[in-house]
């Protein structure tokens, strides 16, 4: 008796990750003024250059927050983190919500 799923199952090698061109939704702000949203972060950004931007961002904080640990009485240096990772952490959240949504529910039944 043939099994209904071949071994291995066939897969559709056309598709790949570059081809589906996942981008960021533009749904998450960061620094609020008055209540409202100051900046957010655009939509249309591919999810790779999103989070390469992210990581490059955090690179500063890194850097930032090892130069407050050393400089006394100077917290400019603190201030600036606190406003670079906020940054990245907006860009993070907006590509975990597409994600969360990947892949689509299929509707059709």
């Amino acid at each position: 008796m043939p099994k209904p799923t071949p071994n291995p199952p066939n897969t559709d090698t056309s598709s790949s990750y570059e081809d589906l061109r996942l981008t960021t939704i533009g749904l998450t702000s960061f620094h609020y003024c008055n209540n409202q949203p100051l900046f957010r972060v655009n939509r249309g950004v591919s999810l790779a250059d999103a989070l390469e931007q992210a990581s490059d961002l955090l690179y500063l904080v890194k850097s930032l927050t090892v130069d407050a640990a050393y400089s006394k009485g100077n917290d400019r240096h603190a201030w600036a983190a606190h406003h670079v990772v906020s940054m990245s952490k907006a860009v993070v959240d907006d590509v975990q919500k597409v994600l969360s949504r990947w892949p689509p529910m299929n509707t059709d039944g």
